[in-house]
């Protein structure tokens, strides 16, 4: 199966194509989702910024993303 988000995709971005994705964020330490300058902000500048790997970010993201899909279907 295809990731569903990369390193590319900004905040606002994953936001409107998945809300449940705010949830997995914050659990990963972005606490400043709403604010307007992270709407623009990439996954991987987010991660950095926040001193978190951007590959341990995106992975946590697709497999929540995946889990959802199984239980969905």
């Amino acid at each position: 199966m295809a990731e569903k988000f990369n390193k590319d995709m900004t905040i606002g971005e994953v936001i409107r194509m998945d809300p449940n994705m705010i949830n997995v964020l914050m659990a990963s330490g972005m606490h400043c989702i709403g604010c307007p300058s992270s709407q623009g902000e990439t996954l991987e500048e987010a991660a950095l910024v926040h001193g978190i790997e951007p590959e341990l970010l995106l992975a946590r993201m697709n497999a929540f993303a995946s889990e959802m899909e199984k239980q969905n279907k």
